[in-house]
């Protein structure tokens, strides 16, 4: 292990990651609300794109016994940090049900083939892709930048990929700022139907910083703006009741439609 990295715990202490300490995307709360849209049991196939060390694969594979996930990550150094992570004591309980594949969400066709994303494999497909706006002031460090910078028609390029490695039926789970929601509406098209929003609010009166979207494949059930999910439920950090639970993988955030992908269940305590 270098100098320069950690060894993070999640879930408690479920499982850990191998992050950078200095440079590169660390991982956090996003990953693990991304990680509790997906709402199921059993024998469940999960790709995480974008997957940087892998905390929302990661975090599906720990609450969900049956999961088996694919960590697609584009940067050599971060799906390094994931080969780590999977290497840990911590966590040999997961390791042999997650797999780290290099390879660009972008590809397509049989270039996407030959990296390894092969056509309606997977049940749920998730992703955390970069939020901040090109003109937004970058970061001077490389990897961080990778994986926060975003590009024009970022959306459509992932959630084609996404539609094109899910099978039918399929759910898309991702999570993003609030101004990207009319992109992603538009890039879901008429791949993806019944989508839910929820907006993510730090507190009670206070604008919402995150959006939870889910969405299913070949779907032609209407949009969904769902009850907003509040983080501090005073002036205090600790986090509302439900929301320590999904951030901490005691409990999954299903969807309200009847449209599910396979091994989809009601919200229930894990």
């Amino acid at each position: 292990m270098a100098a320069a990295d950690t060894v993070d715990a999640f879930h408690r202490g479920r499982f850990h990651l191998v992050q950078p300490k200095g440079g590169g995307h660390r991982s956090g709360m996003d990953a693990m609300l991304l990680a509790a849209l997906v709402a199921g049991e059993g024998d469940i196939s999960v790709a995480d794109l974008g997957a940087g060390a892998g905390a929302a694969g990661l975090a599906v594979a720990s609450r969900i016994e049956g999961a088996r996930v694919l960590l697609v990550e584009r940067s050599p150094a971060m799906a390094d940090y994931a080969r780590k992570s999977l290497a840990l004591p911590e966590n040999a309980r997961l390791a042999g049900r997650v797999l780290v594949l290099e390879a660009d969400v972008t590809l397509t066709g049989r270039a996407r083939l030959a990296a390894g994303l092969a056509d309606e494999v997977h049940d749920h497909v998730v992703m955390n892709p970069p939020f901040n706006d090109a003109s937004d002031r970058r970061t001077p460090d490389a990897l961080k930048a990778e994986a926060h910078a975003m590009e024009d028609g970022l959306f459509d390029r992932w959630i084609r990929t996404a539609g094109a490695i899910m099978k039918p039926g399929g759910q898309l789970s991702l999570i993003a700022r609030p101004e990207s929601i009319a992109d992603i509406i538009d890039a879901c098209g008429k791949r993806f139907g019944g989508i839910e929003i929820t907006a993510l609010h730090p507190r009670p009166g206070e604008s919402a910083v995150r959006i939870l979207v889910t969405a299913v494949k070949g779907s032609r059930a209407r949009l969904v703006l769902r009850a907003p999910l509040v983080m501090h439920e005073d002036d205090s950090h600790r986090f509302s009741a439900f929301v320590d639970d999904l951030n901490n993988g005691r409990a999954a955030y299903p969807r309200l439609g009847r449209t599910r992908a396979k091994g989809a269940s009601g919200p229930a305590a894990s």
